[in-house]
């Protein structure tokens, strides 16, 4: 009922152990860590009839909750115990490897739940089944939806977990390694654990490493970072001082894209890999093949051109479009947006995944072209303008703008 990582194959394991495993036996520096497989989750929901849940809040709920309420097997129990004291019962990272993530179609990028600073057995259990039950969220039944993904020919979505040693990241980051050799490595870094990266929760210092090895480089305001403490996460200010200072420098963007292209070699295309430092060394924590290319960086020339009433930002997702700005701070002001509208937030939260199937555009405060949010955006093909200081306060609901995701600009329409 475990499956050691570097053992980890994605029919049993889902694609993003699967990839994890392939990358560990070719001797890259993933953390060590085990797999909870395909097998025991459907020992775990036998006899629940998953397939009559057809996608009512109070359906969903209830499927959930029954997911969570089955106990793990004793067996697995016992498993975990024995795997986590192998990795001297470390604090871990539990995380999603469903059927069909990770693929080249679909990313499923922030749909499923994933937990660090896990510790000890009971608390592992209890983070297996969220993932579980996570299969079943609106967000994640609203993305096979969108993309017309079904796991198995029931219908049936199936979840594996991966339980790996939490690294206690001083950078994080993000790297999109290139289709063509000759093009540039993307390459996103911040202080702290990657979440805050991914989930768009900070605006990153992007990196463009040349073919040649040349590095170009723009350092954002990191204003915060998410860090340990015990067994909790803690979203802390990051002092004055180190805000504008970079989170790497040239020659470890250089070591990045060169560890990517290793990457790449070994599964066969490019790749969306998240990355972190500790100690000065440098791990994988995930790699799944690029599902839509982001717009290359708006050039300096073009944004001191733009009008005074434009607001610019960081191209995030191709296209331009005219529609209706819709402010959203919060999941209460979600029932506020109609089809056709232009997303408007602080930052998009993976729950918030819904909203961009019927939303025209995505205008974010915070995030980079490489977080979940842009993957998302650029998978509906919908555009998208990232890490616009001060949009929502900048930017009146209800009034027409037009979104250019390719150049990074924002304009009104109306007054």
């Amino acid at each position: 009922m475990i499956v050691p990582l570097m053992e980890a194959v994605a029919d049993t394991c889902g694609g993003k152990a699967g990839t994890l495993g392939t990358l560990l036996r070719a001797g890259l520096p993933v953390p060590d860590g085990f797999v909870v497989p395909f097998a025991a989750y459907l020992a775990a929901v036998r006899g629940l009839d998953l397939g009559r849940f057809a996608g009512e809040s109070d359906d969903l709920d209830a499927a959930r909750q029954a997911i969570e309420a089955r106990p793990v097997h004793a067996a697995v129990i016992d498993a975990l115990e024995g795997a986590l004291d192998e990795l001297g019962d470390p604090p871990v990272a539990v995380r999603s490897s469903a059927a069909n993530e990770d693929t080249g179609q679909t990313s499923a990028a922030g749909q499923h739940e994933s937990f660090l600073a896990v510790h000890g057995v009971s608390e592992v259990a209890d983070a297996v089944r969220a993932c579980w039950a996570s299969l079943l969220s609106p967000r994640a039944i609203d993305y096979r939806g969108a993309h017309g993904r079904d796991d198995q020919p029931s219908g049936d979505p199936m979840m594996a977990v991966i339980v790996q040693r939490h690294l206690d990241a001083e950078v994080s980051g993000v790297m999109f390694t290139p289709a063509d050799p000759n093009d540039t490595t993307e390459i996103e870094a911040s202080w702290g654990l990657g979440p805050s990266i991914v989930g768009g929760m900070v605006t990153p210092d992007a990196y463009r490493v040349a073919e040649d090895g040349s590095v170009t480089r723009t350092v954002a305001d990191k204003r915060t970072r998410l860090d340990r403490r015990g067994t909790r996460l803690v979203i802390g200010d990051v002092p004055t001082r180190a805000r504008e200072q970079p989170a790497i420098d040239d020659a470890t963007a250089t070591q990045l894209a060169k560890l990517g292209k290793e990457i790449a070699a070994v599964l066969g295309g490019p790749q969306d890999i998240e990355w972190a430092i500790v100690d000065g060394r440098t791990w994988v924590l995930q790699a799944r093949p690029v599902t839509a290319t982001p717009p290359p960086p708006a050039s300096p020339s073009n944004a001191s051109d733009t009008p005074a009433a434009t607001l610019t930002g960081t191209p995030g997702s191709h296209g331009t479009v005219t529609g209706t700005a819709r402010i959203v701070r919060g999941p209460g002001d979600f029932a506020r947006v109609h089809p056709g509208d232009i997303l408007v937030c602080p930052f998009t939260d993976p729950a918030w995944t819904p909203l961009l199937r019927i939303a025209a555009g995505v205008i974010t405060e915070t995030g980079g072209v490489l977080s979940h949010a842009a993957i998302v955006a650029r998978e509906h093909a919908i555009p998208a303008v990232l890490g616009v200081p001060n949009a929502t306060s900048r930017l009146r609901d209800g009034t027409v703008i037009t979104i250019d995701g390719t150049t990074g600009t924002v304009t009104a329409t109306d007054t």
